[in-house]
């Protein structure tokens, strides 16, 4: 018997999705948690400036900052709900396509090679049409 089956092929390439998805989740997030970093930090340089400036600074300018900081701290915490629920979406697309996979070995593999020759056409194609300019 061939151990070389499209419903082995399948089963084997679930680890390998399930990794490539959790990679990608991860990947998405830690982006998310640099970016939000990144903005903590510009707030941080913000706030110190204008605890400099405050001295010197009219009330208006003063409720103005404030309020610019309030926005701020509320488009970091919209950021981090977004980064959640991405990573929800992701997780529930990845259990999909596990679940998928898994119940129908013999047409994801199909799916699989059309996705894999599509690819590969839009490719040799494209390298074509640029061998033909130059």
């Amino acid at each position: 018997m061939n151990t070389n089956s499209p419903s082995n092929m399948a089963r084997d390439a679930v680890p390998a999705m399930q990794k490539a998805s959790d990679d990608m989740m991860n990947s998405a997030g830690k982006a998310i948690e640099a970016t939000r970093e990144h903005a903590n930090q510009a707030l941080d340089r913000a706030e110190s400036k204008v605890r400099e400036l405050r001295g010197s600074v009219d009330p208006m300018v003063e409720m103005l900052a404030s309020k610019a900081q309030k926005m701020a701290r509320q488009s970091l915490d919209m950021a981090s709900e977004a980064r959640e629920r991405a990573e929800k979406s992701f997780k529930h697309a990845a259990d999909a396509t596990t679940r998928y996979v898994s119940e129908q070995p013999m047409r994801s593999v199909l799916i699989a090679a059309a996705v894999g020759a599509a690819v590969a056409l839009l490719v040799s194609s494209s390298r074509h049409r640029n061998h033909n300019r130059y």
